[in-house]
């Protein structure tokens, strides 16, 4: 099971199931969590999430990440059930003056829009260095627009990115991390 998923296993091991013997047997689907990805001082009544597509295989043995293309479905205007789980030990520091050092790889970025977006509407003074890292630059570099903007307003005093694969050897966020030790 850690190295398959159940319609893999129901078609190497075929036996007759009927609808409800299959459904008994499995457990109920867990949650799926997202980090919010705005601040609402900045987009109001919306909520952003960032999500990546998940999917592995090819042809008619492809497979979807179930939360991931479920929300790429939705269109505009559609309605999904959600809940919110606080986390009062994740967040910024209560003195805007304090420096913050995020690290967010790929997906992980998320939390880190909402921060800097949060400290740029309250004029926090703090510096704000982010550590972003993905597998390619020119496909997974998310919010890179975003991220240089902010370069230029001086509200990210500092980013440093990893791109894993777009060289021989690959480079991970902790690679980065170990460079600027020092800083």
């Amino acid at each position: 099971l850690n190295n398959m998923q159940l319609i893999d296993l129901l078609r190497r091991y075929p036996t007759q199931w009927d609808a409800a013997a299959l459904l008994a047997a499995l457990r109920p689907l867990a949650p799926r969590s997202y980090s919010i990805a705005s601040s609402q001082a900045v987009v109001g009544d919306e909520v952003h999430l960032t999500v990546a597509h998940w999917h592995y295989g090819r042809g008619t043995d492809r497979r979807w990440g179930v939360a991931s293309h479920y929300l790429v479905g939705l269109s505009e205007g559609d309605r999904a059930r959600v809940f919110l789980e606080p986390n009062e030990r994740f967040r910024l520091p209560a003195d805007s003056d304090r420096d913050i050092i995020m690290i967010g790889p790929g997906t992980g970025v998320a939390p880190f829009r909402a921060f800097l977006q949060q400290r740029a509407a309250t004029g926090a003074t703090g510096r704000n260095w982010l550590f972003f890292g993905n597998p390619h630059r020119r496909t997974d570099f998310l919010y890179q627009l975003e991220w240089q903007q902010a370069r230029k307003r001086g509200e990210l005093t500092r980013l440093d990115a990893a791109f894993s694969r777009d060289q021989a050897e690959k480079v991970y966020v902790q690679h980065r991390l170990r460079e600027h030790g020092r800083d």
